[in-house]
């Protein structure tokens, strides 16, 4: 979690919109490149979620829990089963033998638990589908009987995991849609947040016909960079630190960030690391601005880039090198980019089907009809240093200045 979540404002009124809701008619989408803050941000709405008064129930949806209905259907009652277990119900309590006059059959309360709601989940009729309706409308029975309300948040991060499968007869994403419309439609304040990569919205499309009027979509981009700035002044004033960068430092690393979060917190978390170990040692801080780089590149961009065989490869460094390769390229951009730079260039439908290949190794994703971006921020600069190395490197005087500088 960063000590400061900069420039995030719009997407904190969306989410509040949502939770003011009474019936609950919209869910939430919230989907950008890896890098934007997703996760974090979702971390965030934890604590608003409840003191809207909601319960928040969650996790990762990993592979695992998205290959089948069923493995759906156990994550759902998984994740519930933390809010249910403080609730008790009445169950029968078999009677015993005996004679005299019949007395009303006595009851036990129970923990409403993982094993109760599995078996309640059990004795329902129908499919999956079925099963999960009758339960999770029994479970919002129980909420207001018991709480006084039943409002749940269902937040489910990395949704991109979340997909049918036709050949398999597998509908786990569809399921979910269905579920929760059928909820909704009942006037059950339970509500589905969903976090993931931009391709997730496209499995929703072709999962339900017209699911995306269930959902509010929220794409999170790069930080404005008076945002960046803040995320990076911020969390000095925040902690009274006796340092703060120069202004020319701030801006360099807003450039090498890119503004995206992840980007900006890693670098300046490396600064103050350097500064650390070599002041704690008597030495004069020194900081290599290649060696961070280098880091972030190995921690972040090196394992994506062997995915690709080498072919792709030369397929990517072609987009690295059109005229905005963080922004939207078509084929027709990498064939004429190729000839240029390539002995042995693309045709369209080479560039075409390594284009799909890619997609499925997460390297990149189709925007709409004909145009692509780079699924990872910040890429094609990866790419560029694997081949232009630089060797910049500066005091860390340079970089920063203290307090007693600062009042003049």
């Amino acid at each position: 979690m960063p000590p400061y979540l900069a420039g995030r404002e719009r997407e904190y009124e969306v989410f509040d919109g949502l939770l003011a809701q009474d019936p609950v008619l919209e869910n939430l989408i919230l989907t950008g490149l890896r890098g934007v803050g997703k996760t974090v941000l979702l971390e965030t709405f934890k604590p608003r979620a409840v003191k809207a008064g909601w319960n928040w129930v969650g996790t990762d949806l990993s592979q695992s829990a998205s290959v089948s209905e069923d493995n759906l259907a156990v994550r759902v009652m998984t994740d519930l089963a933390v809010v249910t277990s403080a609730m008790s119900v009445p169950t029968p309590t078999p009677a015993g033998f005996g004679f005299g006059q019949q007395q009303a059959p006595a009851t036990t309360d129970i923990p409403l638990s993982y094993q109760v709601l599995r078996q309640i989940y059990e004795n329902a009729p129908g499919l999956v589908a079925d099963k999960l309706k009758s339960l999770l409308t029994f479970v919002a029975m129980q909420m207001k009987a018991q709480y006084g309300h039943s409002r749940v948040v269902f937040a489910y991060d990395e949704a991109q995991n979340l997909s049918d499968n036709h050949s398999r007869e597998e509908y786990p994403l569809s399921t979910l849609l269905d579920v929760f419309q059928y909820l909704q439609r009942e006037q059950i304040p339970f509500m589905l947040v969903l976090t993931g990569l931009p391709t997730m919205f496209s499995k929703l499309v072709e999962a339900r016909t017209y699911s995306e009027r269930m959902f509010r979509v929220v794409t999170l981009g790069r930080l404005e960079r008076s945002d960046a700035r803040e995320a990076i002044i911020k969390p000095l004033d925040t902690a009274s630190c006796p340092i703060r960068f120069r202004d020319e430092t701030i801006e360099d690393i807003c450039q090498r960030s890119g503004g995206y979060p992840y980007f900006i917190q890693f670098i300046c978390r490396e600064v103050f690391d350097v500064w650390i170990s070599q002041m704690s040692m008597g030495k004069d801080p020194t900081v290599h601005i290649d060696a961070i780089q280098a880091r972030l590149d190995d921690d972040f961009f090196a394992g994506r880039w062997e995915r690709a065989t080498d072919r792709q490869r030369d397929l990517l460094w072609v987009i690295a090198h059109v005229d905005e390769p963080d922004a939207e390229f078509s084929i027709s951009e990498i064939v004429e980019k190729a000839r240029v730079l390539l002995p042995k260039p693309f045709s369209s439908s080479h560039a075409s089907q390594m284009l799909a290949s890619l997609i499925e190794r997460g390297l990149v994703h189709k925007n709409r009809f004909g145009k692509y971006s780079f699924a990872v921020p910040l890429l094609a600069g990866f790419i560029l240093r694997t081949h232009e190395a630089s060797k910049d490197a500066f005091m860390f005087a340079d970089i920063i200045i203290e307090d007693d500088d600062a009042e003049n």
